[in-house]
């Protein structure tokens, strides 16, 4: 096909993909036009939650969820949580009769039956009885209606669980990290099922949230505007696709119907050093606030994030052993109800930051480190409209424009010895990408033929493209046994180094959700895409079952899909990247000299490409699970999975052929075996516990490890084996649990295998097998303590309670300092004569030391 008959054949792609995605994003807006005079419903049902003895009520609660069900057709069962006096609401409701349910610990259920008429204000208070007689409660229906609802499990981090957590910066990605499925590495990276972040997928309210050309976890969201993060360890629907790794989703918390506000970490915390203050350490306040703007139809909530932070690395001379981070958050959320069944939501991010000395350790200072640089935008829509017919359409339309940089500190050529990085990072570059996704879904009402069907089918168009700009200085490879001015490998760069790429991806799917009795659910479906810098046709099928066992406790599940990942855009056009010219000063190769031509190489041939490759990464995964309530507050799991990617991209200098190839072969493997156990007390105490045993393999050339987020000076031949994220054995707990005074205490424990690392000679090749080397055990502790006081202001219109919390955060409890860096080059001293500042071969570096915080806010 000729090159001007694929553009016309890509153009149809996009044109019929957006105007069936627009088609069904616009249905909501027609059926509203024609339906908006009988879907207005401005009833409403507020009142107070109250606790006393069987005589007497008194006292309001707070942050109690209230439920509210309705007998109409169609109708969804609604929570809302009370305020500090214990009221709730729920607006816009049609005239019907409602339940409304309290269960809570310590009192007996409450639950009564109101009927509202149209546009009636009905307020319904409700006083919850202590129970003086302990009753024994049996728990028989959860587990079922686990198995119908799920066929696989996934680790989830609610809002509140979000604000007990002891996290450094407050930042959601390093919440990820307690799915036992998610390690960091040393270098912050996080991993999901062996696979770096940029081979995995976040989603925030259904749609894509990454950077669109590296795929990293970039765009940050504030965790005052998270409702809940799910992390699955293989994903049961067809609905998600465009990944290898893991798949990881975020909710956002509506805008409160109340006004209301909440200012976090508002003091900065200062650095001493021999008893002498040195300056500000950081400051990260964080402010939320909202409300109606608009009674019962337009809601608003903002929070901002300002973010300035020096982190010390140890293993460097201070002061010049620090990064510095300044960044700012800005997320707007605006919800507009035009009725019962029509609800609007727009939201806007704005996220600039700079990172400076970023990548220093104990082997990188900060004269031969980057400053990155981020500055981004992204907005969308969702819209969901429920039909008299019951069909859900739900829309979700998301732009995002990303620009990034990076650089080094100066303009000399850049060496790399045993002792690590010297003179200036070899390597800049600046991108500017731009994302656009529309994603309708329709969900139909229930359909019975033998069981209950749940059907969902929708379409996912996704555009992609960027442009950058790639520049790359001289390396030098130095031999300290030797000469040591005498570079022993050198390293140049040609060519522009512009790089432009885009991708076009059309994807529909369809599933069911057949419960065919109340203790056998299946779960099927499949998804079919197409990509322009991809395959042509790509079908990705799902399956998986849940089965309780007649005792009504045990729940099994399983399943087994394939899942289609995006082709990455430095991928795309690698062909125009920078010719690497590599000369040999010494060793075997001594006086050669070879120059790499940036190719696509073929699958299964020796043959090269256009830069556009027809395939894309793919993988199989399959599932099983046994999950069993033994007591009422207690549930075990056992569960083992695996996956299997293949397809990878993984970039390959062969050096007889004059090529640095981009080969569309890599692949990699990871399973793991689990056993986890749950205690949830009541919403004051709750305790996971979890064991895992893990392998990972797979090409370690992959390009997002070569080229994200900075791209390797030295890039080997490349190998099968051990993953950098292989860890075979980990076991973690955490938590949070109400001690006396009402304090909070929130611990998280990590003990894992040490990291894998590779041992290398003068020319950066492997010395033995690559990663068989290992850190020493890691063990961290981590806790946070807090106590949150009511008080209430006098002279103000409304008194409410305001909430102000008071805490501390301690990072590594026990001190153990973790080494993070290790001198791993074999041209090191074996041993060192006493006093002398060169290190052994094999000496560990950079310990991790205790780091303690404060923990204060002030809301309602």
């Amino acid at each position: 096909m000729t090159g001007c008959g694929i553009r016309m054949l890509q153009s149809r792609r996009l044109l019929a993909g957006i105007l069936f995605a627009g088609l069904l994003c616009a249905l909501p807006m027609v059926a509203a036009g024609s339906e908006a005079a009988q879907q207005i419903s401005t009833a409403s049902i507020s009142g107070r939650v109250t606790a006393g003895s069987v005589d007497n009520a008194t006292g309001g609660l707070s942050g109690i969820p209230v439920k509210l069900t309705s007998s109409a057709p169609g109708a969804v069962p609604q929570t809302a949580q009370t305020n500090g006096e214990g009221h709730f609401e729920f607006a816009h409701l049609g005239a019907a009769t409602y339940t409304i349910e309290v269960d809570l610990d310590g009192f007996k259920p409450y639950s009564a039956s109101v009927v509202v008429a149209a546009g009636q204000a009905l307020v319904a208070d409700v006083p919850l009885q202590i129970n003086v007689v302990e009753e024994k409660v049996e728990v028989t229906g959860e587990a079922t209606e686990i198995a119908t609802q799920s066929v696989s499990a996934t680790a989830t981090v609610s809002e509140q669980q979000l604000e007990n957590l002891p996290l450094q910066t407050g930042k959601f990605t390093e919440a990820l990290s307690k799915s036992p499925s998610v390690i960091r590495t040393q270098e912050g990276r996080l991993n999901f099922n062996g696979q770096a972040e940029s081979q995995g997928m976040l989603l925030v309210d259904g749609a894509e949230n990454v950077d669109p050309v590296s795929g990293s976890f970039a765009i940050p969201i504030p965790v005052d505007a998270i409702q809940s993060i799910q992390v699955f360890s293989t994903p049961d629907s067809a609905a998600f696709g465009g990944f290898s790794g893991g798949l990881t989703r975020i909710e956002i918390r509506p805008p409160a119907p109340t006004w209301n506000y909440k200012i976090v970490d508002f003091l900065p915390s200062f650095r001493a050093k021999n008893d002498h203050l040195i300056g500000l350490a950081n400051t990260t306040p964080r402010v939320e606030f909202g409300g109606p703007l608009i009674k019962n139809k337009l809601n608003f909530s903002e929070d901002l994030t300002y973010e300035f932070r020096r982190d010390p690395i140890h293993g460097l001379t201070w002061p010049f052993n620090e990064t510095y981070v300044y960044s700012f958050l800005s997320f707007t959320d605006l919800q507009y109800t035009f009725s019962a069944k029509h609800l609007f939501s727009v939201n806007l991010n704005i996220f600039p930051s700079s990172n400076l000395y970023s990548n220093i350790d104990t082997l990188i200072p900060q004269s031969a480190s980057e400053n990155f640089k981020r500055r981004g935008v992204s907005t969308g829509f969702s819209d969901a409209y429920q039909f008299d017919s019951g069909i859900v359409l739900n829309s979700v339309v998301r732009y995002t424009n990303f620009y990034s940089n990076a650089h080094g500190q100066g303009t000399q050529d850049m060496t790399i010895s045993p002792l690590g990085y010297g003179g200036n990072f070899f390597n800049e570059w600046w991108r500017n990408a731009n994302q656009l996704e529309a994603l309708p879904t329709l969900e139909l009402p229930a359909k019975s033929w033998h069981g209950s069907h749940g059907i969902k089918f929708g379409a996912d168009v996704l555009y992609r493209e960027y442009n950058s700009s790639n520049l790359s200085k001289t390396i030098r490879l130095l031999d300290l046994t030797a000469n040591p001015s005498a570079p022993a490998e050198t390293i140049d760069f040609a060519g522009p180094g512009k790089l432009h790429a885009e991708d076009t991806e059309i994807s529909a799917f369809a599933e069911d959700q057949w419960n065919l009795t109340k203790a056998l659910s299946v779960n099927f479906g499949a998804r079919l895409s197409t990509q322009t810098t991809g395959r042509d046709i790509a079908f990705a099928p799902r399956v998986g079952v849940a089965y309780a066992l007649p005792d009504g406790m045990t729940v099994l599940r399983g399943g087994v899909g394939e899942i289609q990942g995006h082709v990455p855009l430095l991928g795309a056009d690698f062909g125009d990247e920078q010719i690497r010219t590599i000369m040999f000063d010494s060793g075997p190769q001594a006086g050669q000299s070879f120059t790499l031509q940036n190719v696509y190489l073929i699958t299964g041939s020796n043959l090269t490409g256009a830069d556009a490759p027809s395939n894309s990464p793919r993988t199989l995964t399959w599932n099983f699970e046994a999950e069993s309530q033994v007591r009422r507050n207690v549930s075990v799991r056992l569960s083992y999975y695996e996956t299997h990617t293949t397809n990878l991209f993984v970039v390959n200098p062969i050096l007889s052929a004059g090529q640095m190839a981009l080969e569309n072969s890599g692949s990699s493997n990871y399973r793991q075996a689990q056993a986890s156990a749950r205690y949830r007390h009541s919403e004051r105490a709750e305790l996971n516990f979890s064991y895992a045993w893990s392998q990972a393999r797979g090409d370690l050339n992959s390009l997002s490890d070569t080229f994200i987020q900075f791209q390797a000076p030295v890039i080997r031949p490349n190998a099968y084996g051990i993953q950098p994220s292989d860890i075979p054995h980990r076991a973690l707990a955490w938590g949070f649990v109400h001690i006396p005074w009402n304090i909070v205490v929130s611990p998280v424990a990590d003990i894992h295998s040490g990291f894998p690392y590779s041992n290398l000679d003068v020319f950066q090749n492997y010395v033995g097998l690559p990663n068989s080397q290992r850190f020493p055990i890691y063990f961290a502790l981590d806790a946070k303590v807090y106590k949150d006081f009511i008080i209430r202001i006098p002279f103000l219109d409304r008194s409410r309670g305001r909430k102000i919390r008071l805490g501390v955060f301690v990072l590594d409890v026990t001190n153990r300092h973790n080494p993070h860096d290790v001198f791993n080059n074999n041209a090191l001293p074996a041993s060192t004569p006493p006093g002398s500042p060169t290190p052994f071969y094999g000496e560990f570096a950079g310990f991790q030391r205790r780091f303690t915080g404060l923990a204060i806010g002030l809301g309602e």
